[in-house]
């Protein structure tokens, strides 16, 4: 079984059992929802394309192609792995089944030999956006970050996750992230395709000349 180190059994408690509020209840559950990501995606498509061409759409292409990628990497890692989820294995867990919040009993005992737990691809889906999109549309940088934030804290809420599958999951999603970045960037170079969207005044570029 996959160990848990202490500190990471603690911060699942912490987030899961003791900072918990009847608006986290409400508001967490949808950053566990794939249909956020894809609605988020389609928003951003819908201003880029009206702000600038319809030729963003390739943009959102590679978006899609990294979270894909980093989806079918977690699943591989976890079947390798083969970790319980906390719901499965952590007496005193809080859940959702069927949209209602439940508690799973003090003296739980694990309820199966492997499960999929480590690591998130939850967290590792929204990192691949998150880093694609800070570098297709600089301006972004400042906000985009706070959807894996929100994405890998609501995994630990609904009991789905220990703090380091979140961890796990970010750092593959950027690594494929990072991995789609640079093949457009060579692509991009090789068929003389522009490399993004936007400039990056007010993000380290010089500004325009007056």
């Amino acid at each position: 079984m996959f160990p848990t180190p202490a500190l990471d059994h603690a911060l699942l408690l912490l987030l899961n059992q003791d900072w918990r509020a009847p608006v986290l209840d409400l508001a967490l559950p949808l950053f566990s929802s794939r249909a956020l990501l894809f609605a988020l995606l389609a928003g951003l498509l819908v201003w880029r394309c009206r702000l600038r061409d319809k030729g963003q759409a390739l943009y959102f292409m590679l978006l899609v192609l990294a979270m894909g990628l980093s989806d079918l990497a977690t699943n591989q890692v976890k079947h390798g792995v083969g970790r319980l989820r906390p719901e499965n294995a952590v007496g005193g867990t809080f859940r959702q089944e069927s949209g209602q919040w439940q508690r799973l009993p003090a003296d739980l005992a694990p309820d199966r030999e492997r499960g999929t737990s480590f690591p998130s691809a939850h967290a590792a889906n929204s990192a691949a956006l998150a880093l694609l999109a800070a570098m297709f549309w600089p301006r972004l940088r400042r906000g985009i970050w706070a959807l894996p934030l929100l994405v890998g804290w609501s995994r630990i809420y609904l009991g789905k996750h220990y703090p380091t599958d979140i961890l796990g999951g970010w750092l593959l999603g950027l690594g494929m992230g990072w991995l789609c970045w640079r093949l457009w960037l060579a692509a991009a170079r090789r068929w003389g395709l522009q490399l993004r969207p936007e400039p990056a005044e007010g993000y380290g570029a010089p500004p325009p000349a007056a």
